[in-house]
């Protein structure tokens, strides 16, 4: 389930209509927003099986004039810490000069005959602001089949600290078109933060 909207208020709602610990998530998250106004939200819950257990996760990404706020509400079993069933938040809020890539992947079905605003099939949100890079090291090569020198290593870093897929199939055509508009807010104010207005096509 997915939610996006403009205002403070429609925040609250969208965390409530989520059903997931409304009160736990939103404190967090307004705590996190302080005072300022919400120029964009989303709200994605997703369930995951292990074992025997379901278990559940939400997504709220907040977008301000001058800041990213993402936060994530986990639910835990009852452990070797805890003897009863409890609940992790965590919050983060990123500058907006900081944000380094906004990539949107779409999947679409039968692209020879697509057709502008047809919505993916499936879209992947990545992030990346610094926080953690990935780092892909193989090892180089001359190009000669037969050379049996040590050229070192090559690598590519990659910063991906936050990546959400949703899918039509699973999460329902609203949840991929408000993913779609929350990507496009975040280029578009990301953007604007260095000094110009572009956002990705639709």
């Amino acid at each position: 389930m997915a939610k996006t909207g403009t205002t403070t208020q429609g925040l609250r709602e969208a965390i409530e209509r989520s059903g997931y610990y409304p009160a736990l998530v939103a404190e967090a998250v307004e705590a996190a927003v302080g005072g300022e106004p919400v120029a964009s939200y989303l709200v994605h819950q997703e369930t995951t099986f292990d074992s025997n257990e379901v278990r559940r996760h939400v997504t709220v990404l907040v977008l301000t004039r001058t800041r990213f706020l993402v936060s994530h509400t986990d639910e835990q079993a009852a452990d070797g810490t805890s003897p009863s069933p409890y609940a992790t938040t965590s919050t983060e809020s990123v500058k907006l000069e900081r944000i380094s890539s906004v990539v949107l992947s779409r999947v679409v079905a039968n692209p020879e005959s697509y057709t502008p605003g047809t919505l993916p099939r499936e879209v992947v949100l990545t992030i990346g602001w610094g926080a953690v890079s990935r780092l892909d090291m193989e090892p180089a090569t001359c190009g000669d089949p037969n050379c049996e020198a040590d050229h070192g290593y090559t690598g590519s870093a990659t910063a991906d600290d936050l990546s959400l897929r949703v899918s039509e199939a699973g999460d329902g055509p609203d949840t991929v078109r408000q993913t779609l508009a929350f990507a496009q807010a975040l280029s578009e104010a990301t953007a604007g933060s260095a000094g110009t207005r572009v956002g990705p096509s639709q």
